[in-house]
C-alpha cells in the first residue's frame, strides 16, 4: 500500500502528515461522498456488542409501559412540564436538581472518555445501535454482504435493483415510523400515543406533522446519512480529541508488532526476514463502518466498534499468528509496553464525580414530599371582627409523593393564631398534582404588634408530621410604638 511508505516513525507517529489525512474516510479527494459497504462482522466482540445492543433495545421498547406506584418510569413531557424519572415526579421547582444531574452526567462522560475513550459510541450510543443492529442487518438480509452490495450499487436500475431497494427503503420507513412513535411515548406517554393513533391524524394534526418530521429525520439519518453523523455532526467525537491521551484505553493497532507489514506466505519465517505480523489482508478496513484504516493510528472517525479486532483475530488464527494485533490498549502500553495505570487526571475527575454524586443524592433525599406556598391576593387587606384580625391567603400545595395525602394547616409562629378553611379542616392532596385554595388566618388583636408582622405556617400530615413550612407576612392596623 502507498500508505506503508509514509506510515510511522520510531515513536509511532506519522512520518508525512501532509499526505496522511487530507480527506475524511467517507469522502474522496474531490469531496464527493464515498459510500461505505462494510463487510458483515463476526467474532467475540461482535457477539458481546450484539447482546448489549439487544438488551438496550429491549429496554427502549419496554420502558414506556413500565410504572412505579402508578407513575411512568421515565417521562420527559416538556410541553406540559411533567417529568418522571424512576417513577419519581419532578416539577419546574426541581429544575436545579435536574440541571445538576445533567452536569453530573457530563462529568461522568468526561471521566469515562478519559479512561475508556470512545467505547460509548461503539457499544451504547443509540445511533450505533439502531444503525448497526437494525438498519445494517436489513442491508445484509436483502442485498447480501459487502461484495453483493457493491455489485448491486454499480449495476443499472434493472428489476432486481428496483425491487431490492424499494423493499429495503420501505422497511426503513416503517422502522423509522415505529421509532418515532416510541420516542413520543417518552414525551406524552404510551396511552396518549395510542389515543392519537386511534383518533387519526386529522384530530391530532399538529402532533401528526411533528411525527412526520421526526420520521423523516430518522429515515434520512439511517437510510442515507449514516456514519456521517459520527464523523461530521456528533460533538462527542470532537470532544474525545481533547480528552484522550496516551493513557486512554482505545482500539489500537500494535504497530511495533505489525510493521513492517507484508503479504502472507505459508511456511516463511517472517521475524527472520524482518516482517511484522500484519499480513496486509485489509480485512480490518473492509469491516470498518466509518471507512478508516485503524493501522493509521487513532482517528476521530473511530467509534470503537471492535469490528476490526474481530476481523484481525480471525485472520491471525487462520495463519497461525497470535491474536491481539488490534486490541483494546493504551498508546503508552503499545509504545513502551507499560501496563495501564490510573493517572492523576483520572483521580481528579473521579473525586469531582463522587462529590457531585453525593451532593445530588443529598438534594434528592431532602427534596421533600410536598411544597407549600401562602400568598396574599393582590390588593387584599386585613379586617377586624370580634377582636380578631384576619388576613386572606391563597395557598398552593404541590404533592411530590406517590400517594394522596390529607393535610392540615397550623400557625407555628407567633402563637395563638387560628386557621379557617372554606370547606373541611383537612385538605386532600392528590398525588403528583397541584392543589390550590383560600384560607383565612386570624390572630387576637393584642398579638399583632406591627402593621406587617412575620408569620410561619406549617403543613402537617395525618400523623402530625411536619411536611413543609412557609414564611410570609401578616397585616394589621398601624400602631405607634413608645
Amino acid at each position: 500500500m502507498a500508505e506503508d511508505q509514509n506510515f510511522r516513525g520510531g515513536q509511532g507517529q506519522v512520518v508525512d502528515p501532509e499526505t496522511f489525512r487530507d480527506s475524511v474516510g467517507t469522502m474522496d479527494n474531490a469531496g464527493k461522498r464515498k459510500w461505505i459497504f462494510p463487510r458483515k462482522p463476526s467474532g467475540k466482540y461482535t457477539n458481546y456488542r450484539t447482546i448489549v445492543a439487544y438488551f438496550l433495545l429491549a429496554v427502549f421498547f419496554i420502558l414506556p409501559f413500565l410504572k412505579i406506584n402508578g407513575n411512568p418510569v421515565l417521562l420527559i413531557n416538556v410541553i406540559d412540564r411533567q417529568f418522571f424519572i424512576f417513577g419519581q415526579p419532578f416539577f419546574p421547582q426541581d429544575f436545579f436538581i435536574l440541571a445538576l444531574g445533567a452536569i453530573t452526567s457530563i462529568v461522568f462522560i468526561i471521566l469515562f472518555t478519559v479512561v475508556f475513550g470512545r467505547i460509548f459510541c461503539g457499544w451504547i450510543c443509540p445511533q450505533t445501535i439502531f444503525l448497526e443492529m437494525i438498519f445494517r442487518k436489513i442491508d445484509y438480509l436483502i442485498e447480501g454482504d459487502r461484495n453483493k452490495q457493491m455489485k448491486l450499487d454499480r449495476q443499472e436500475w434493472n428489476s432486481e435493483k428496483i425491487w431490492k431497494r424499494s423493499l429495503k427503503w420501505s422497511i426503513f420507513l416503517i422502522i423509522s415510523l415505529i421509532i418515532t412513535h416510541w420516542m413520543f411515548m417518552y414525551i406524552v406517554g404510551y396511552q396518549e400515543v395510542f389515543n392519537m393513533v386511534k383518533e387519526g391524524p386529522f384530530n391530532n394534526f399538529t402532533s401528526f406533522l411533528v411525527m412526520i418530521v421526526f420520521t423523516a429525520a430518522f429515515y434520512f439519518t439511517f437510510a442515507w446519512f449514516r456514519e456521517q453523523v459520527c464523523t461530521l455532526v456528533c460533538p462527542y467525537g470532537r470532544l474525545q480529541g481533547v480528552l484522550i491521551d496516551k493513557q486512554t484505553i482505545n482500539v489500537y493497532y500494535d504497530f511495533k508488532r505489525g510493521e513492517k507489514r507484508s503479504k502472507w506466505r505459508k511456511g516463511e519465517d517472517r521475524k527472520a526476514q524482518g516482517k511484522g505480523d500484519c499480513i496486509d489482508c485489509n480485512q480490518c478496513v473492509v469491516v470498518c463502518p466509518t471507512g478508516i484504516d485503524i493501522r493509521n493510528g487513532q482517528q476521530l472517525e473511530c467509534v470503537n466498534c471492535t469490528a476490526c479486532i474481530d476481523a484481525c483475530d480471525e485472520v491471525m488464527v487462520k495463519v497461525g499468528l497470535p491474536t491481539g494485533l488490534i486490541r483494546y490498549a493504551t498508546e503508552e502500553e503499545i509504545e513502551k509496553e507499560a501496563p495501564f495505570k490510573f493517572t492523576g487526571r483520572m483521580k481528579a475527575y473521579s473525586v469531582v464525580l463522587l462529590l457531585m454524586l453525593g451532593f445530588l443524592g443529598f438534594l434528592l433525599s431532602n427534596r421533600g414530599t410536598m411544597e407549600a406556598k401562602f400568598i396574599k391576593p393582590a390588593g387584599s387587606t386585613y379586617f377586624v371582627r370580634d377582636g380578631q384580625i384576619t388576613n386572606i391567603y391563597n395557598y398552593t400545595f404541590l404533592n411530590k409523593s406517590n400517594k394522596d395525602q390529607l393535610v392540615t394547616i397550623k400557625i407555628m409562629e407567633p402563637a395563638h393564631g387560628t386557621v379557617t378553611l372554606s370547606t373541611a379542616d383537612k385538605i386532600l392532596l392528590k398525588k403528583d398534582q397541584i392543589t390550590k385554595g383560600t384560607v383565612n388566618i386570624s390572630f387576637p388583636e393584642k398579638e399583632i404588634k406591627l402593621s406587617k408582622q412575620k408569620v410561619k405556617i406549617g403543613v402537617y400530615d395525618q400523623k402530625g408530621e411536619l411536611l413543609d413550612t412557609f414564611e410570609t407576612y401578616f397585616e394589621g392596623p398601624f400602631k405607634l410604638q413608645f
